[in-house]
């Protein structure tokens, strides 16, 4: 079953009440709510403490490899549940073949030095990397539950519950506040680079994306640069980005990225997901905007029979009984309108998001809490358990039957 078209923002207009612009917090407000955000840094980092005196040396035979647990770059590279041999600890290996790597080696070599230069809680990290034979090593923290859109084919078909919604946006917006006040957009937030780990951190991935508004000593106030190797990003794009014209985009393209990741994680599935590149850059261009699926929303969305007869039912008492018997909070489903608003003065941005009253709720929650509302999935910490990966080895095996070459003709 697929939630297709979403109502305009012209409909979304007419049957709306208008409600009072949120008046910003005062400066002592603000500088408290900062404060308690890095100590909500501190306590999310101290799972990561013990192993600041672990060193990763760029050493292949420091690292056995277990089984495949992802792919990244639109399926180009593979990522391994490893075991790091001198302190037995689980770890995860990134492998990229460099001879059938079909982009720019810059490509991957950018990502690596940008996220080697920043650091905070909320970002990924890079232990080290290093090059064995024709493959590229990049050794990475465990992140134990990976990542949200594994959860969401993993058991939340149909979504994540608000409350954990609301821990994973609170930590992609610290790390995002950090990347912006470095002069740098992600241009890639979505479901599948957001991380999170065995003890509740959520770290923000999948800056191959990523533009650095900062050039010869200057800061841009617009960019036109667009993404070369970015088809799998389409859906989470902005329409200024998208659109491509003189007036440019900058940081706030992140901030509608933002509304399309909180719609996969609240309804299962990205917005425009059902739709060619053409109509989905219409859509997004002519005000569509994308909204919660919940028993507030239900006479917004068109609901497509999947054809599978099996289930009881028509589709319609399916989507019902799945979706809008649900209500997200007010203040989310505002949350979220605003992140997708079109004209781009009236987008937020990272810092005035979290201030906005949504958090109320988590206010003084740690991100501990989180694993506790991803009940029953469990995250991967024992390697024992984990079936071991026969195709990964066979797949290894057989390129390295394709590299053996006869160097005598044989003699019959």
């Amino acid at each position: 079953m697929s939630l297709l078209n979403c109502a305009r923002a012209a409909n979304e207009n007419k049957t709306s009440k208008k409600k009072p612009e949120s008046k910003p917090l005062d400066a002592q407000n603000d500088k408290s709510l900062k404060q308690k955000n890095s100590k909500s840094d501190q306590k999310v980092s101290n799972e990561m403490s013990n192993q600041v005196g672990i060193q990763y040396l760029p050493i292949c035979h420091h690292y056995e490899l277990s089984v495949v647990i992802g792919k990244g770059h639109s399926g180009s590279s593979s990522i391994f549940l490893a075991k790091h041999l001198p302190t037995a600890s689980l770890i995860a290996i990134k492998k990229i073949n460099v001879e059938v790597w079909d982009r720019e080696l810059s490509y991957i070599q950018n990502e690596i030095i940008l996220t080697q230069q920043l650091s905070h809680p909320n970002i990924l990290q890079l232990h080290c990397s290093f090059v064995k034979g024709h493959e590229l090593w990049i050794v990475m923290p465990l992140m134990a539950f990976g990542s949200c859109r594994d959860l969401i084919h993993a058991y939340f078909n149909s979504g994540l519950p608000e409350q954990a919604i609301l821990f994973i946006l609170r930590d992609v917006l610290l790390a995002v506040e950090y990347i912006h006040q470095r002069g740098i957009i992600h241009r890639g937030i979505k479901a599948s680079h957001v991380l999170i780990s065995k003890n509740g951190q959520v770290c923000l991935t999948g800056l191959h994306n990523s533009y650095n508004t900062i050039q010869n000593g200057k800061k841009l106030r617009k960019v036109h640069d667009f993404p070369i190797h970015s088809v799998d990003c389409l859906q989470s794009f902005s329409p200024e980005l998208l659109h491509q014209n003189l007036a440019g985009y900058n940081f706030k393209s992140d901030i509608y990225s933002i509304g399309i990741l909180i719609c996969e994680l609240a309804n299962g599935q990205s917005p425009f997901s059902d739709m060619p590149a053409t109509q989905m850059l219409l859509e997004k261009l002519n005000g569509t905007k994308p909204k919660l699926a919940d028993s507030t929303t239900v006479g917004d969305f068109i609901i497509d029979d999947d054809g599978n007869d099996d289930q009881p039912g028509t589709t319609q008492e399916r989507a019902d009984v799945i979706f809008f018997k649900r209500t997200f909070s007010q203040n989310l489903h505002e949350f979220t309108s605003e992140c997708l608003e079109l004209d781009v003065v009236k987008r937020p941005s990272a810092t005035q998001l979290l201030n906005h009253s949504v958090f109320k709720s988590i206010k003084n929650r740690p991100s501990s809490s989180l694993p506790s509302l991803l009940q029953p999935v469990t995250p991967l910490t024992d390697l024992a358990k984990v079936p071991r990966d026969l195709s990964a080895e066979e797949d290894d095996f057989t390129r390295k039957m394709s590299e053996v070459s006869m160097q005598e003709d044989w003699t019959f």
